[in-house]
């Protein structure tokens, strides 16, 4: 008897579902990386039968596809979905899918849970009363849990009934192309590998930035706020992928283990460094946001200064910045030079992350003429510039799947990686709280409140903006 491959999406008729994981299920069909003979099961509450699923999800492909779209090819794709209408959190309702998996012959199974971390142990508990599935693969989303504790028994329900190694723990941003090519332009070119510690660098910088609000996330993200939403994970993850010696070998394990130095190496905060580690803001009209409370203190920017104390890194700063509303929409990882004479600018490499995915350099050269003036010259890369390569380049989503179903592991989020998130920054919090340090105002538009500004400014350092001077 065939066994056919099933992806199983719980919570089929959210957001992420049709925005990203449709989108990217659709181009891995056309580009031949989904199973021949594999299927996908779409659990959803809503009342729709699989041909009404398979309309509405229809357009949202079209919109959100990377490949060009046909018809032709959607309706061989939709021709592999199904819908099955199911409230998850009944646990006797699992007794029915696994009925359906067993009169459509699958017996091999990738569960994603596009859903709350509330759910995760709820569905968890469900699929015990399914034959096979505690062989399967499960893909969960971030925020791993709600807080440490809920993280924790999280994790350990999951680890109990799958196992660690069926856990896959998807943080899109470990799928972009240019925090790929972090380890490439590193590793692979001697001019930044003989350099890459804190003899020649003078700071590193990781901005997040955004122009829009929260939008309809209000209520998600006033319970979370840009720490938990973005650094704790995204940025840390660019962080330990920049800074992390290189693995004796490049496995997941190798990965894994060199990224964990980096975390275990973050110098800790305490009172007395808090306020020169951490500052919060909060976008002025943020509180008249939908599902936003009235009197939320919960931070949109974040602003940080940390080290990493370890021989390579001992002395240089790592700053960090992600903020909603800031009149801007980049990710970049910006590395600055030390300055060979304090009247030259320094070299600066940037690896931009989005929207424009490319390598910004800046060096120093004779201007033109009679004269021995030193100025500073750039060169530009822009990968995602050229059509061919935008075709050729999987999407986050489209990158991690095709991991999964490969059982590759590499890129995935750990679990010791995301405790040890979770402790840093629920450490920075509680000072910060204690401190009595406020969440500073900003003006949509501004880069975040100005007193984020003055953490680098009091240390001689500013922010790299291109064709700005580097203070």
């Amino acid at each position: 008897m065939t066994i056919n491959p099933n992806i199983t999406i719980f919570g089929g008729t959210g957001d992420l579902t049709f925005r990203k994981l449709l989108p990217a299920l659709y181009t891995m069909y056309v580009a031949g990386k989904l199973p021949e003979n594999g299927r996908i099961l779409i659990i959803g509450r809503r009342d729709y039968d699989s041909f009404a699923y398979r309309e509405t999800a229809r357009s949202w492909v079209e919109k959100f596809t990377r490949l060009p779209f046909t018809p032709a090819d959607f309706q061989a794709f939709a021709g592999k979905i199904d819908y099955y209408r199911m409230d998850f959190s009944d646990h006797e309702a699992y007794r029915g899918l696994n009925r359906y998996y067993a009169g459509n012959r699958i017996g091999s199974h990738i569960f994603y849970f596009a859903v709350a971390p509330r759910f995760f142990s709820v569905i968890t508990e469900g699929l015990k009363l399914v034959d096979g599935a505690k062989n399967g693969k499960v893909i969960i989303e971030k925020p791993f849990g709600e807080d440490l504790s809920a993280a924790k028994a999280l994790n350990g329900a999951l680890e109990d009934y799958f196992g660690p190694e069926q856990i896959y723990r998807i943080d899109h941003y470990l799928g972009k192309e240019m925090v790929r090519n972090i380890q490439a332009i590193r590793f692979t070119n001697p001019i930044f590998t003989d350099i890459w510690n804190s003899g020649h660098i003078e700071s590193v910088q990781i901005s997040a930035l955004e122009d829009m609000g929260v939008e309809t996330r209000g209520g998600y993200y006033d319970a979370s706020g840009a720490l938990k939403d973005m650094v704790q994970n995204h940025l840390f993850q660019i962080l330990s992928i920049m800074a992390m010696e290189q693995p004796e070998s490049f496995t997941p394990k190798g990965l894994h283990d060199a990224q964990l130095g980096v975390f275990r190496d973050l110098r800790p905060a305490g009172p007395e460094t808090i306020g020169d580690t951490l500052v919060l803001g909060q976008y002025e009209g943020y509180r008249k946001e939908p599902l936003v409370a009235p009197d939320s203190s919960t931070e949109t920017f974040a602003g940080l200064r940390l080290f990493i104390d370890n021989e390579r890194w001992r002395g240089t700063p790592f700053y960090i910045r992600t903020g909603k509303k800031t009149g801007t929409r980049q990710i970049e990882l910006s590395v600055i030079f030390r300055r060979p004479y304090p009247e030259v600018e320094p070299n600066v490499l940037i690896i931009k992350i989005q929207p424009t995915e490319g390598v910004y350099l800046q060096f120093n050269i004779k201007r033109p003429g009679d004269t021995d003036d030193i100025i500073p010259a750039k060169m530009d890369f822009c990968q995602n510039c050229n059509l061919v390569h935008q075709l050729n380049t999987p999407e986050a989503y489209e990158r991690l799947l095709t991991a999964c179903i490969q059982g590759e592991r590499s890129w995935f989020s750990q679990w010791d990686q995301i405790e040890y998130g979770w402790n840093f920054i629920g450490r920075l919090k509680e000072l910060y709280k204690h401190a009595g340090l406020p969440v500073y105002s900003y003006r949509p538009g501004e880069r975040g409140p100005a007193q984020a500004e003055e953490l680098l400014n009091r240390h001689g350092h500013s922010w790299f903006e291109e064709d700005t001077p580097v203070a």
